[in-house]
């Protein structure tokens, strides 16, 4: 379990307060009836030290309340943190997320970041079940992955997202970026190399990108401190070998300068300052330069004071890793942590306006501090980073994997895909996803065009729902998927997800995910309506209308004008009649709305069922429609499609 740390433990902390005589309050005098908050906490102490904790509930949320309501936040705090570690211990989930979240404010409003830990014990306490869907998005559903802005940025995808890998340490790849498609099944969009400023531009790297048509991102490391970054000959010369590259570069100058490894890590005032000189040089020299601020997702709630300003950035990115143990200690569980939360920080903060990438990321499948493999947790957060992450925040457009084994380095954890077969097969399924894209370049999108929805909207032929679950269990046992009361998959390992047909959900579908931990026990569930919409395709190509076909009395009833045109007839409405004429080579078809008979060259023709208006679109029966000028019409019922074939 992952408690929040503090300098001093919370049952010191409140003697030495309440000792002092703090907890008195130091604006009411107490009244005769109530009892002294020492007396109070001293009570619930011994109720604890008796393993009566139950009792000793009503007494730290009295002193909490008290404490908060003078606002003495530092003691509010820490009875709020014996509440939550109580009902953590009891399995009372709800409160405990109650308790965290209150500790977390009351640490923020005594200005200390302390209650980070407890954020994020709240989030892995909460049941979470989302299920996202593909679809070819419409102009509605694309806004999600816009800026608010509306302008894409340099090199930013309308959609999709770039895949990219850090290889060097990988004795099979090393820098032969060429070889991707051979080891992984596709070309990665982007390659991690590193650089020290100082030193003249990595043009090894080059090359090796342009074989494998792909992009750099270089990570370019002030080794000594900022001082010497200034707008010199250095500077503007390594710019210009840049631009000479001719290939797109994501450039990640002194990343993660909010943390205190790092030898640029600063005051933000000069941190800034010396970001804005790289990025005035790179976008005056090197148009194929894109600066990527990128902090660490720890510690939280610093990052912004580092942030250089909109004008400087290009995208902003994050290094977010995901790993069992905190810091390679195996004394501190880090199980329950995903990816998913880490990120909701910085996409909270500056995805409106710029495309975020994981600048850096990987998941932990081995611990070399304890020699212990890990493969259950790293396939289900791996998982998660590529499948979960791009639906959940869709303004997620690159991550980069950091493919090394730190066998001797920091947290000791081992992150090379090609020391866990599992771990690689699941990688080569999940980027093999036609929306992870391997060409940067701006307004990139999936050659399918497909992108992803909340489950909830209707979708035209096939679907594949993919879910993002959560237990306080941690552990998944089982998936099952039932759909109108019948089970259709049962899943056990990732990656998670089905594909559905539209011919498989009638109206009035309901989908129902429910989600069993290791012992078999059913802890979890959730049922949403789904639906799906007729499709047309003429000549193999699907149609986009702005009003879908219907079906009205078992007909497909399909929009007019919209086929008519896309079939080369010209089309006319007169609105005081309320009918429609298509003319093409020497054929003209006229219909009303409300009537079952429709004219071809003054000729009656019995309909199915009458044209009609359905939101403003002429709508008349499919074949009908399809068949006028000659074309052929076949009902395809598994993916409830028209087919129209012309001659």
């Amino acid at each position: 379990m992952i408690l929040a740390q503090y300098p001093i433990t919370r049952k010191t902390a409140l003697a030495t307060l309440l000792s002092f005589g703090l907890l008195a309050g130091s604006g009411s005098p107490l009244h005769a009836a109530e009892e002294h908050p020492w007396n109070l906490h001293l009570k619930a102490e011994a109720y604890r030290d008796a393993g009566q904790s139950a009792l000793a509930v009503p007494i730290w949320d009295s002193l909490m309340r008290r404490a908060e309501a003078e606002a003495d936040w530092n003691t509010a705090a820490l009875y709020a943190g014996s509440l939550n570690e109580y009902y953590d211990s009891v399995r009372d989930y709800d409160k405990a997320i109650e308790y965290y979240e209150l500790e977390n404010l009351f640490w923020l409003n005594d200005g200390k970041d302390w209650g980070s830990n407890d954020w994020e014990r709240a989030y892995q306490l909460r049941t979470t079940i989302e299920l996202y869907a593909s679809a070819r998005p419409d102009s509605a559903q694309l806004e999600p992955y816009k800026p608010k802005s509306g302008k894409l940025a340099k090199f930013e995808p309308e959609y999709g997202m770039y895949v990219g890998i850090y290889s060097e340490q990988d004795e099979q790849m090393g820098n032969h970026f060429d070889r991707s498609a051979s080891i992984y099944g596709k070309n990665h969009a982007m390659y991690l190399a590193y650089a020290t400023y100082g030193e003249s531009f990595p043009s090894r790297y080059v090359s090796n990108a342009k074989e494998a048509d792909g992009a750099l991102q270089i990570a370019w490391q002030p080794l000594n401190g900022l001082d010497p970054v200034l707008d010199d000959s250095y500077l503007r010369k390594w710019a210009r070998d840049a631009k000479t590259a001719g290939i797109p570069i994501f450039l990640r100058f002194a990343g993660e300068m909010n943390g205190d490894w790092t030898p640029w890590a600063v005051d933000p005032a000069t941190y800034i300052e010396k970001f804005r000189t790289v990025a005035n040089v790179m976008h005056s020299e090197a148009p194929n330069v894109a600066m990527v601020w990128s902090p660490g997702d720890v510690p939280r709630y610093n990052m912004d004071r580092y942030y250089p300003g909109d004008e400087y950035v290009d995208w902003v990115g994050v290094s977010l890793y995901t790993e069992p143990y905190s810091h390679g200690n195996p004394e501190v569980s880090m199980e329950a942590t995903t990816p998913i939360e880490r990120l909701d920080e910085l996409y909270r903060l500056y995805a409106d306006r710029k495309p975020v990438m994981l600048s850096e990321s990987a998941v932990a499948h081995y611990t070399n501090s304890d020699g212990k493999s890990h493969t259950e947790f790293a396939l289900m957060n791996l998982d998660r980073l590529y499948r979960v992450m791009p639906k959940k925040y869709p303004r997620l457009k690159a991550i980069t994997y950091f493919n090394v084994d730190l066998l001797h380095k920091e947290s000791r954890n081992d992150y090379l895909l090609r020391d866990n077969p599992d771990m690689l097969e699941l990688y080569k399924t999940v980027i093999a996803d036609p929306y992870m894209l391997s060409k940067v370049e701006t307004g990139a999108k999936p050659a399918d065009s497909i992108g992803y929805v909340d489950a909830l909207t209707p979708f035209v032929r096939e679907t594949e729902i993919v879910p993002f679950v959560r237990i306080p269990d941690i552990w998944i046992g089982r998936l099952d998927y039932v759909l109108n009361g019948r089970t259709i998959a049962k899943q056990t390992k990732p990656p998670y997800g089905i594909r559905l047909n539209a011919g498989e959900v009638p109206e009035g579908s309901v989908l129902e995910l429910q989600v069993f931990n290791r012992a078999g026990d059913k802890v979890a569930s959730k049922s949403i309506p789904v639906s799906s919409q007729v499709a047309v395709r003429i000549d193999g190509e699907q149609q986009q209308f702005e009003q879908p076909p219907v079906i009205q009395d078992g007909s497909t009833l399909a929009p007019l004008r919209a086929i008519f045109e896309r079939l080369g007839a010209e089309v006319k409405w007169d609105a005081a009649t309320s009918v429609a004429t298509g003319s093409r080579n020497g054929t003209t078809v006229s219909l009303k709305i409300g009537d079952d008979t429709a004219y071809v060259n003054g000729k009656a023709v019995k309909l199915e069922v009458a044209a009609q208006l359905v939101n403003g679109y002429t709508m008349a029966p499919a074949r009908f429609v399809g068949e006028t000028f000659g074309g052929t019409v076949t009902w395809e019922g598994d993916f409830r499609t028209v087919q129209i074939k012309t001659k």
